[in-house]
Parts: structure tokens; sequence; C-alpha cells
């Protein structure tokens, strides 16, 4: 196992419809070794759907990846053998010998991470668009949700006013 200071996600398999148990089994087991500094965290991805049944809606949390769990972890040789031996979990993804990281890019794609952004903006600031399809335009922010990473902003277009959803980082404030 390589050992690095940094710790990075990983996706562990598990049997089907374990997934709570070995989050919780290994959280405790993390807790009780004193290994906080080696698991960082324990995530089973899931998202809200509406389900509509009996003509009755309501909420419900879905797995969106059944059978994994993603645990940030540094992987030494007592943090594998924690993980690998919790009861219900197969194994890491990837080749048996190594644990292979997830991505940054992945990590990102799947929110399992929230990166808190500094904006230099605010409602009824004037904006120029720097990336996407509408680079180069301006505009005045009519809306910002920093916490979905989203941003309303209102351009002049063919002498329309024409609201338009952008994220965070794909506008700055004009001078």
């Amino acid at each position: 196992m390589a050992d690095s200071n940094e710790a990075k996600w990983y996706v562990v398999h598990t049997y089907s419809g374990y997934e709570n148990k070995v989050a919780t089994d290994l959280a405790t087991m993390v807790e009780s070794r004193g290994m906080q500094d080696l698991i960082c965290d324990i995530k089973i991805p899931t998202e809200t759907v509406t389900e509509i049944k009996d003509d009755k809606k309501r909420e419900v949390e879905r797995k969106i990846f059944p059978g994994y769990v993603l645990i940030k972890m540094i992987v030494t040789d007592d943090s594998w053998y924690v993980v690998r031996n919790i009861r219900g979990c197969t194994g890491f993804v990837g080749p048996a010998s190594k644990p292979v990281p997830l991505t940054d890019e992945e990590v990102a794609a799947l929110g399992v991470e929230k990166h808190s952004v500094e904006v230099g903006y605010a409602v009824g600031n004037n904006v120029n668009i720097i990336s996407g399809p509408l680079e180069g335009y301006g505009g005045v922010v009519k809306e910002l949700d920093v916490a979905n990473n989203s941003v309303c902003v209102v351009l002049s277009m063919f002498g329309r006013e024409t609201p338009v959803e952008l994220e965070l980082n794909q506008i700055s404030r004009a001078d």
C-alpha cells in the first residue's frame, strides 16, 4: 500500500442492501480504533425522488449506486484491512491488490464533496460571462444560489430581457 498524506475518495462494493450497515459498522470501527485521521468520511450517494403512488405524492430517498459506499481515506495497510473486513463489504472497486481513488472530476460529478465558493458579486451587480456559449455577454445578477452553484443573470438579447441560469464560476463582476 502506498502511503500518502492526502485522503482520497475510494469506492467500496457491498452486498446489495447492506450499504447503510457497512457505513455504520465502518464508522463505529473507525471511532473505536481512533482512525479518524486515516478514514475521514463515509458517504452513500442518494437522491430525493418524488414518487406518485395511488394518487399520492411522496418524497423518497433513493440510493444512486446501490451496492456501493464511498469512503474518503488515506490507504495504509491498517485502513485497507479495516475496510476490507467490515461485514457485508466485498472489497474495493479496482484491481484486487490496489484500490484506485476517484479522480477530482469524478468526485465533482458525483457531488460527494461540497466546495464552498466565494463569489465577488451580489444580486444587482453588473457581471460579465467569462465561459460557456454566452461568453462575452454582460448582464445583471437577478438571483444567487451559492448552495446549488447557480446564478441567474438577466441579459439584454435582441432588445429583450432574457434570464439565463449559469454556474457561479462562469461569471465575474464587471468593473
